[in-house]
């Protein structure tokens, strides 16, 4: 397939960039396209202040294993999470993209929605989105007003626990947590799509209960924090599955299967598995994106247009659909063909296989851990034709990086490794030590910032001519940073 189909419609090979500086999501969904009341000054400057103290939390990378706190909290709010159902969503590589997929189809069908994801690229406001828009900075604020009261009555309750374990403040994730499930009940939402932030037994998002849960492909990841098998992880993800659902599973690995069968059969929930309950049929590469035909739970459809490139994309594609057939219908009614071409032709999924920029193309992803990175890899592999494609990589501390490096190596060109503003950054000589192992130092160069190392990317991809390209990858924040440097500012 051709890369040159992304001209923007004045023909020009550059993406228009917004270098406006709005804030993401002040424009509510019925004013798209017209000019939208400007957010109040003192309002931005609280809100700048307001996510200053949560960030000041302890961070989500380091979670206190435990639902008290946050349960706390709804209760003395009077369980806002049980004002409307739920489609909870884990798994290791997907998510985001699987939650936006569900969102988007569950709002074409005329619902109100929610959706709470993680972690988010630009803007803290983009993990609460109502509609398929982030709240406003109004709304954010009015539903943190509402959470603080409490959050600080258990944080003092916390302090005075006799038991010294228990005497911890509330994360940064779980005040995000309650204000999101303040600012859904508020609204009020019909649906919530709430992705987990880690493992689910024990994930602050885990006090409401799915009438869904969706499973995406479980691989090796957060072993510090999940255990260090599949089986270990597994049983974390699998708390999300309560019972009555209806668990929704993508394609696992046998030992993660065994797990979740057992969980489903413990709770009395009902278990749709991909590949035999539901799946895809065919696909193929098509202008902008793909074609999928896919078997739901309840009908097949055929030939639908996902804007979303490569085969997990696909997959991830067909676990929403079922997800959504079992949400409106057990898994019984099948969808009807207007709502499932409209919503799947509007999805969208920020810092996924997304190109950012032309001349060079630029391309960022979020891959993080040896699965996702073999995803991308393939995507790449099948979608597009660069006559010469440059990496810039930066890898977080905590992650798997060989593994990582040597999936990337047959498809880049060259490398040229740098460092994001996270202070979890790989130092960009260590990592760059790690990838000449694979492939070799004369195919490495090391630039300590970011946007000196996206410039020296940028002209050796120029170096491969017309079809040269920039891959920026290796965490999320790699891919936040590089759109930021670009000019787009909203996830």
């Amino acid at each position: 397939m051709s890369d040159n189909f992304f001209e923007g419609e004045d023909g020009s090979t550059e993406l228009p960039l917004d270098a406006g500086g709005a804030v993401p999501g002040d424009e509510a969904p019925s004013t798209r396209g017209a000019a939208a009341p400007a957010t109040d000054p003192a309002d931005l400057a609280r809100y700048a202040q307001v996510t200053e103290d949560i960030l000041a939390r302890t961070p989500e990378h380091m979670p206190e294993p435990s639902l008290h706190r946050v349960a706390r909290v709804m209760e003395l709010m009077g369980d806002p999470q049980r004002t409307f159902r739920m489609v909870h969503l884990t798994g290791t590589n997907g998510k985001t993209s699987t939650a936006r997929m569900v969102e988007r189809l569950l709002r074409e069908m005329g619902l109100r929605t929610g959706r709470f994801t993680s972690p988010h690229l630009h803007d803290m406001r983009e993990r609460i989105s109502t509609d398929g828009e982030p709240v406003s900075v109004e709304a954010f604020l009015a539903a943190y007003d509402d959470v603080l009261p409490f959050v600080e009555m258990v944080d003092l309750e916390s302090a005075a626990d006799e038991d010294p374990a228990r005497r911890v403040r509330m994360t940064y994730f779980e005040v995000l947590v309650c204000v999101a499930y303040a600012a859904f009940a508020d609204t009020p939402v019909d649906v919530a799509v709430v992705e987990v932030g880690l493992g689910g037994v024990w994930d602050a998002t885990s006090v409401a209960d799915g009438d869904v849960a969706v499973l995406t492909p479980v691989a090796l990841d957060h072993t510090r924090l999940l255990g260090n098998t599949l089986e270990e992880i597994a049983t974390e993800k699998a708390g999300i599955i309560k019972p009555g659902a209806i668990a929704v599973v993508g394609v696992q690995e046998p030992e993660v299967m065994d797990v979740l069968t057992e969980r489903t059969e413990e709770v009395g929930a009902d278990l749709r598995a991909e590949g035999v309950n539901f799946g895809v049929l065919a696909r193929e590469i098509a202008v902008g994106g793909q074609q999928v035909s896919v078997r739901g739970l309840a009908g097949d459809y055929d030939g639908l247009f996902l804007p979303l490139f490569g085969g997990h994309q696909a997959h991830n594609a067909a676990l929403a659909i079922a997800a959504v057939e079992a949400f409106v219908g057990g898994g019984e009614q099948p969808l009807s063909d207007e709502v499932l071409r409209a919503g799947l032709a509007d999805v969208s999924s920020p810092g996924r296989l997304e190109i950012v920029r032309r001349s060079p193309t630029v391309l960022v992803d979020a891959a993080h851990n040896p699965a996702g990175v073999q995803a991308l890899v393939e995507a790449l592999r099948e979608s597009f034709t660069f006559t010469r494609l440059v990496g810039l990589l930066a890898v977080l501390e905590d992650k798997d990086a060989e593994p990582m490096i040597q999936a990337l190596e047959p498809v880049l060109d060259h490398v040229v490794v740098s460092r994001t503003t996270s202070p979890r950054a790989i130092r960009p000589h260590r990592l760059g030590e790690l990838v000449a192992e694979f492939f070799g130092e004369d195919r490495v160069t090391v630039v300590d910032a970011l946007p000196d190392a996206l410039d020296v990317a940028a002209g050796l991809a120029d170096d491969g001519g017309v079809g040269g390209a920039v891959l920026a990858t290796g965490s999320v924040t790699t891919a936040a940073e590089v759109r930021e440097l670009l000019g787009l500012t909203t996830g």
